[in-house]
């Protein structure tokens, strides 16, 4: 096992310096590479794997209930931009700006999308006349760039993937429950394909989305007790129609205006899956979204007979399951250690004497625990042993966030706990004002996450100022 000891002695510990754990972890496992361009990444095949299987499983949800996939483009005349005042003022900062075309100086600036609002908008304004024109249920799978100072990968990067849902609907109570619906949606991915608790809310008026009515979000709290956001949905009300005057005669024959919704998730989803469940030998990876459900060892393969029977392996399980086979001339020992930090949730190990038996081993990859299982009936062992890192890996991620979950009623009480336990979840009531929630963030560091859906009546006062509280509020430091 000296292989294994030093490959995994190249990853830094996550106790001794989460940070850098990380970004081994993204080189090591073969996810990223950095560029020539600051804050952007190349996503390298299996990082873009994972994307891809999240991909795969959100778009079906999203047909699943009527959306259709569109493109829009990737420039945004300014004066486009500017039509809606909130929604411009919020992203100026990060708007990376073309400004020539060849050698010829533009006559209007043209945004790199941030985000694909105001596009919608005018395409909207140009489609839609009849109330039999609505809903329309838009989704769409791009890139976009916000220009970050501070990058790292996958969490916060200058160009990331996402999808972006554009809905618009004849009424108020049609959109808020698209919103509503399509955060739930996530909350079920995240929780049911990710194997990531998460907390459901509703955004505070200073962190809601530029140009939003209301913000829902769902928080969810890696390994270290930082908070991620892991995907957001919001209301925006009929104030984007107005703004680019998008109108649709009634049943009635009157002139209205629509109500839009705009909901997304990005690649920072497998920063959160690294960060909730990967340990200090690399990554441990949701069955679900694994590249390589099954990684097969064959070992002794230079014996008569095994690399034909891993082989025989790999085409009885391609039907059911992601498999690879690793005949490659690399020891068994270094082949552990490889597909661990890479975080295959089960490997096969085959040999002679094992082939001699009908059995096999089979290894998961989030307790080491070995099985011996008859090769007869290797595919619903193999389905049980997925399972079982579906259930372990959740039962440790609620389990941290049960450890890491602070009830606090004074602002010296979030100091107290944050400073013996560390970072976490801190639930306090609020009385509403912004005013104290700025202050519980400049004196405990803490910021507001969400108020969540599900309330709990700490005290009756604020946590800061003492009068009479409003709600509960999720406080934390994120990423």
């Amino acid at each position: 096992m000296a292989d294994q000891k030093k490959m995994v002695e190249e990853i830094t510990s996550m106790e001794e310096d989460f940070a850098k754990w990380y970004t081994d972890i993204c080189k090591k496992a073969e996810l990223i590479e950095y560029t020539s361009v600051k804050g952007c990444m190349v996503i390298r095949p299996y990082g873009y794997a994972i994307w891809e299987n999240i991909q795969k499983i959100l778009d079906a949800k999203f047909k699943e209930l009527g959306h259709e996939n569109v493109c829009m483009p990737m420039f945004i005349p300014e004066s486009l931009l500017q039509k809606e005042k909130d929604h411009v003022e919020g992203f100026a900062p990060e708007v990376a700006w073309v400004t020539h075309g060849g050698s010829e100086k533009l006559e209007e600036r043209l945004c790199v999308r941030p985000t694909s609002e105001t596009l919608f908008c005018e395409h909207y304004a140009n489609i839609i006349q009849s109330h039999r024109d609505l809903p329309k249920l838009y989704n769409q799978w791009v890139s976009v760039v916000r220009w970050e100072k501070t990058t790292r990968p996958f969490l916060r990067s200058r160009e990331f993937l996402w999808q972006e849902g554009h809905t618009i609907h004849a009424t108020a109570e049609e959109a808020i429950a698209e919103t509503e619906q399509m955060l739930n949606v996530y909350a079920d991915f995240c929780e049911q394909n990710l194997q990531i608790p998460v907390v459901k809310g509703q955004k505070t008026e200073s962190d809601k989305f530029a140009g939003a009515v209301s913000t829902y979000a769902i928080e969810a709290l890696m390994h270290d007790g930082k908070a991620l956001q892991a995907g957001t949905s919001h209301y925006f009300g009929d104030g984007f129609a107005k703004a680019f005057g998008i109108q649709y005669q009634s049943k009635e024959n009157k002139l209205e205006y629509p109500h839009q919704t705009s909901w997304g998730m990005t690649t920072r989803l497998i920063g959160a899956i690294i960060m909730t469940h990967g340990d200090n030998n690399g990554l441990v990876l949701p069955p679900d979204v694994a590249p390589i459900q099954v990684v097969i060892i064959p070992v002794a393969q230079h014996k008569e007979g095994v690399l034909e029977k891993a082989e025989e392996i790999r085409s009885q399980l391609s039907s059911s399951y992601r498999v690879k086979l690793d005949d490659s001339d690399q020891s068994p020992g270094w082949k552990y250690s490889e597909y661990e930090m890479k975080g295959v949730p089960v490997r096969l190990e085959i040999g002679p004497r094992d082939i001699e038996a009908g059995q096999c081993v089979l290894v998961t990859r989030h307790n080491r625990e070995k099985t011996v299982v008859s090769l007869d009936n290797l595919e619903s062992a193999i389905a049980e042993k997925l399972a079982e890192v579906k259930a372990g890996i959740w039962e440790k991620a609620v389990e941290n966030r049960k450890n890491r979950t602070y009830k606090c009623t004074t602002m010296d009480e979030i100091k107290q706990v944050l400073a013996e336990k560390g970072d976490g979840f801190v639930e306090a009531m609020w009385c509403g004002d912004e005013a104290c929630e700025d202050k519980v963030k400049e004196e405990t560091g803490v910021g507001s996450r969400c108020i969540p859906f599900a309330q709990e009546q700490i005290s009756d006062k604020c946590v800061c100022c003492g009068k009479p509280a409003k709600c509960m509020v999720m406080w934390a430091n994120a990423y």
